[in-house]
C-alpha cells in the first residue's frame, strides 16, 4: 500500500504524517501512532509503514519528555510518574485536536479516531482513551500496560474498541501486568479483545495483520 509522507509540527513538536490514496466521501481512519518509551517517532513509523489500512491518515508525533540522546518518552518513570501522565494527557489532547484540525481542512466528512502503539507507546494509547478529553473510537495496544493514573472523576460517555496483544515471554512487561491493564480497560466498559501471545517484547508480523484488520473494520 503506497502511503505518502512529510514532516510536519503539532504544538511545537515534530510529527510525521503519512496519507494513503483518500476518498474523502467515505469513512477515514486517522491512526496516531505512539513510539516506546526511550524512542522516537521515525522508530514507530517502520511499524506504521507495515499497516495495510486503507482511506487512512497516520501521524507519528513526538513524546513532551526529553529521555536524552535525541530519544523521547510520553511520561517519566518512577516518583512524580502521575505528575508527567497529567502531562502526556494534556499534551496528546492538544495532538489529537491538531489532528481533528487537519482532518477538518482536508474535507474528512467522516472519521474515525484511532490510537495504537507498542510498550509505553500502548500504554499511552490506552491511558488517553480511558482518560482523555477527546472520543476516541479504537485502540491497538502491543504489550501495552498501564502506569500510576491522576485521579478523576469523570464517567466516559464515548468508549473505544480496544485490540489488546501481549506477549507471555515479555521480559520488559510481564504478562499479568499487560492483561491486568486490558481487563481494567473492559472494567471500565471499553469492549476490548484480549489476546496472549507466545511473543516476547517485540511487534511481530502478526500483530501488524491482526491490527491491520481490527482497524480496517
Amino acid at each position: 500500500m503506497n502511503i505518502n509522507y512529510n514532516n510536519s509540527e503539532w504544538n511545537r513538536k515534530p510529527v510525521i504524517i503519512g496519507e494513503t490514496d483518500i476518498d474523502t466521501s467515505q469513512t477515514v481512519k486517522i491512526l496516531i501512532g505512539f513510539h516506546g518509551a526511550d524512542s522516537t517517532p521515525e522508530n514507530m513509523l517502520i511499524h506504521g509503514n507495515k499497516l495495510e489500512v486503507p482511506n487512512a491518515m497516520l501521524a507519528f508525533p513526538r513524546g513532551p519528555i526529553d529521555a536524552g540522546k535525541g530519544l523521547w518518552s510520553w511520561w517519566r518513570d518512577g516518583p512524580g510518574q502521575v505528575d508527567t501522565v497529567a502531562t502526556f494527557l494534556e499534551s496528546t489532547g492538544q495532538d489529537i485536536q491538531s489532528a481533528r484540525d487537519l482532518a477538518d481542512e482536508r474535507g474528512f466528512t467522516q472519521y474515525e479516531t484511532i490510537l495504537w502503539g507498542f510498550s509505553q507507546g500502548a500504554a499511552a494509547a490506552l491511558v488517553y482513551a480511558l482518560l482523555g478529553s477527546h472520543p476516541v473510537n479504537r485502540v491497538g495496544s502491543i504489550c501495552g500496560f498501564l502506569p500510576e493514573l491522576p485521579p478523576s472523576s469523570e464517567t466516559r460517555e464515548n468508549l473505544a474498541r480496544i485490540y489488546g496483544v501481549f506477549g507471555e515471554n515479555d521480559p520488559v512487561v510481564p504478562d499479568f501486568l499487560a492483561e491486568f491493564a486490558l481487563e481494567e480497560m473492559q472494567t471500565k466498559g471499553h469492549d476490548t479483545q484480549i489476546i496472549k501471545s507466545p511473543q516476547g517484547h517485540e511487534v511481530t508480523p502478526e500483530n501488524l495483520q491482526q491490527l491491520s484488520a481490527f482497524f480496517s473494520k
